[in-house]
């Protein structure tokens, strides 16, 4: 996983990022608060949410080159809190092609990977 340090706090982090992703034109799919999770089940757990985002027009052409790369997709980004430290995680795009039939796409993954990286940047103000 790569990881960044946020120079904010958690939510002005948060919001950089959904911000960062919208500008873009992007879809945020779908936000998961594992923390507001435990909680419901009377658990604690630090501030922890995935953001799951992208656009049809990127992944498409990878899953029509190899259907089970779906359950890599949309793009997700890691925002947590911990021993007082923001970080914001993403895995790496271009390590999927050695797990998928994916090799035709190799600038999609690329590109993707420089998106993660920019948006990580400038959520973290890093």
């Amino acid at each position: 996983m790569i990881v960044r340090r946020s120079r904010s706090g958690y939510g002005e982090t948060m919001e950089a990022l959904i911000g960062a992703i919208e500008r873009r034109g992007l879809q945020v799919f779908a936000r998961v608060d594992h923390a507001a999770g435990a909680r419901e089940v009377g658990m604690e757990l630090a501030d922890e949410e995935v953001v799951l985002f992208g656009s049809p027009r990127s992944g498409t052409p990878l899953m029509q080159s190899d259907p089970r790369i779906g359950i890599e997709l949309p793009l997700r980004m890691l925002l947590w809190r911990s021993a007082g430290d923001v970080l914001l995680g993403h895995l790496d795009p271009r390590e999927l092609s050695g797990g998928y039939d994916v090799a035709a796409q190799e600038s999609t993954l690329e590109q993707m990977a420089a998106l993660l990286e920019a948006l990580a940047g400038e959520a973290t103000g890093t």
